[in-house]
């Protein structure tokens, strides 16, 4: 036996001795999906899926089912003269603009800060307005001295006027007495008329130069208005929601540039069917429990009734879907209450609002939790 067979003989087993199966499996590639069931390992991992997400489930809607046996729970304790309703923290929106064109020279506040009535929140480029209030000054110093002018020339009139009158008395006299002609005498009867002409044109004059001095100081006044209006102030106390504009940016006449919230008109609309709202009144009193400080209650009052129903609006809950015409109640929290927690006022925050519709009714416990001053 050479060499050649002797490897063939010890590596191989000849063709005699290899079965028709062996051979399909030493050519072909083994197929373990090719029709066959899924592994048990995968069929395991999908039933934990199913099982994760099953449970899930369950949490979600036990923790939804307690949070409204709670919140029935809650309101179900609530005597028969209390209406509630679900709103959202409001506070009126005050948009400070510019009153002219012009460019924005200077920023004083940014968002978030709180800010005082009166306070100076940006600067509007007042260059040419600046230049045309000296002009106007110059015209009022210059109108000034025409009017002082005019008064000198009046009084000086008057000075003739009295002088041709003395002069025409004398010649009078001198003319009864025979001393003098009757010539002399109507002489001096046209320089007593010119003098009195003349002293009327003075006194024109005088009212013509305080005249056009006037309109240089409202002018002046004018110039003065328009670059004061071009510093923008806040009008009220609160907090700046959105700076708009930046340093440099060219505005036309009524350009925002902060929005600012009232923090001293903060309210909530709620709305309540025809039954609660008719026992509403006036300056009632009220409850709001925010959702993010539910241990608290906020004192407040019905600031506003509407005087005619609508219908139900989508985003607002109400107790009964039944209810379809609501009246809009408007509950607001007092000024001074505001002030003194400016620095804690939002706006957009969720909750509960609670009308005394009933004035025997006693407020309960949970809604007499008032905040810290």
């Amino acid at each position: 036996m050479d060499r050649d067979t002797k490897i063939t003989g010890a590596a191989w087993p000849s063709t005699t001795e290899r079965s028709p199966s062996s051979q399909t499996r030493d050519l072909v590639p083994v197929r373990t999906d090719a029709g066959l069931p899924v592994p048990a390992a995968k069929r395991v991992t999908v039933r934990k899926r199913w099982l994760r997400a099953v449970i899930a489930l369950a949490v979600l809607l036990g923790g939804a089912g307690g949070s409204y046996y709670w919140w029935q729970r809650l309101h179900s304790q609530l005597p028969a003269g209390i209406a509630f309703g679900n709103g959202r923290l409001e506070a009126d929106e005050i948009d400070i603009d510019t009153k002219y064109a012009g460019r924005i020279a200077e920023i004083l506040a940014d968002e978030g800060d709180l800010v005082k009535a009166g306070q100076v929140v940006a600067r509007m480029d007042t260059r040419d307005l600046d230049a045309s209030l000296k002009k106007s000054q110059a015209q009022v110093q210059q109108a000034q001295r025409v009017v002082d002018e005019a008064n000198a020339n009046l009084t000086q009139q008057n000075t003739q006027v009295l002088l041709a009158q003395q002069e025409y008395d004398r010649a009078a006299y001198l003319v009864q007495k025979g001393f003098e002609t009757k010539e002399v005498l109507d002489q001096r009867q046209q320089q007593v008329n010119g003098a009195t002409a003349l002293l009327n044109a003075a006194k024109a004059r005088v009212t013509q130069s305080e005249h056009a001095l006037d309109a240089a100081t409202h002018d002046v006044e004018l110039y003065s208005v328009e670059i004061a209006d071009n510093t923008l102030v806040t009008p009220r106390d609160g907090r700046i929601q959105y700076r708009i504009a930046n340093i440099g940016e060219v505005l036309p006449a009524g350009g925002k540039v902060f929005a600012m919230l009232d923090t001293s008109d903060v309210y909530m609309d709620i709305y309540l069917p025809t039954e609660a709202a008719g026992k509403v009144k006036f300056g009632a009193d009220a409850r709001i429990v925010l959702d993010a400080y539910p241990d608290f209650a906020i004192p407040a009052k019905v600031s506003f009734i509407a005087t005619q129903a609508q219908f139900t609006p989508k985003t607002v809950e109400t107790k009964s879907e039944r209810d379809k015409l609501m009246f809009r109640i408007r509950v607001q929290i007092a000024p001074e209450r505001l002030r003194a927690r400016a620095d804690s006022v939002r706006s957009g925050l969720p909750g509960v609002a609670y009308v005394l519709t009933d004035r025997a009714t006693t407020w309960p416990a949970s809604l007499q939790r008032f905040p810290a001053q």
